[in-house]
């Protein structure tokens, strides 16, 4: 039995389904690129600007403060003012109109997840590593930055979801990803595009994720062997 729209029609037409499913798939790929570059971009911001603000407290807050009042501003407002630099539209530079203002919002999320992670490690750890001959660079590597990872990546996490979300508002500047299909079923009155689209945003905010505590399994093989002596 199907579930039926207001007007008759059923929610889901399953045969536009089956006759979009290359553009479905460009659709996805292209949000996923559209959310998960400004992650890997914030990670490679975040993670320098961290350090930096673990080791030298007094840059932490105006940091943070920076970050928040970024995150503060609507992403609309935020996409249209790199509109003159990147133009608009899918593809080639312009997708730059949509990467950029998502990394800096990830910004405020990365950072003190660093600095927290960093500030996480324990004293008596620090003091251990420079007893064997540590160097600062050496234990910063080996030792404070793996033992930061699970809070890193929970920011990570945070993050890559929220960018996966807010993607779908690009396409009030004609490059949302996946946020097409809002349009096109809200213009023809059409739920099916509305649906699937919603459903393919959740799938991929769910395996983003996955890939994300599944690294941090890999990046942390001792929590698993804590654990399960545990």
């Amino acid at each position: 039995m199907s579930v039926l729209a207001a007007g008759g029609e059923p929610l889901v037409r399953w045969s536009w389904i089956g006759d979009h499913t290359d553009e479905l798939t460009t659709l996805t790929l292209h949000h996923l690129k559209l959310a998960l570059l400004p992650i890997v971009f914030g990670l490679i911001i975040a993670i320098p600007l961290g350090i930096m603000c673990a080791r030298w407290r007094w840059i932490y807050p105006p940091t943070l403060g920076v970050a928040n009042v970024l995150y503060g501003v609507p992403s609309l407002a935020l996409f249209m003012l790199f509109i003159p630099y990147f133009g608009i539209g899918s593809g080639g530079k312009a997708d730059f109109t949509i990467i950029l203002p998502l990394t800096l919002f990830s910004l405020s999320v990365l950072v003190p997840n660093v600095v927290d992670g960093l500030r996480s490690v324990p004293e008596p750890v620090r003091q251990a590593a420079t007893a064997m001959g540590f160097g600062t660079l050496r234990r910063l590597v080996q030792v404070e930055l793996p033992i930061a990872v699970p809070v890193v990546i929970a920011g990570a996490r945070v993050a890559a979801v929220a960018s996966i979300s807010l993607v779908s508002v690009g396409v009030l500047i004609g490059n949302g990803g996946l946020g097409q299909l809002f349009i096109d079923g809200y213009s023809r009155d059409f739920t099916t595009p509305i649906i699937v689209s919603s459903v393919l945003i959740l799938a991929l905010a769910l395996i983003s994720d996955g890939v994300l505590v599944t690294a941090q399994r890999l990046l942390t093989p001792w929590a698993r062997t804590r654990r399960s002596n545990g």
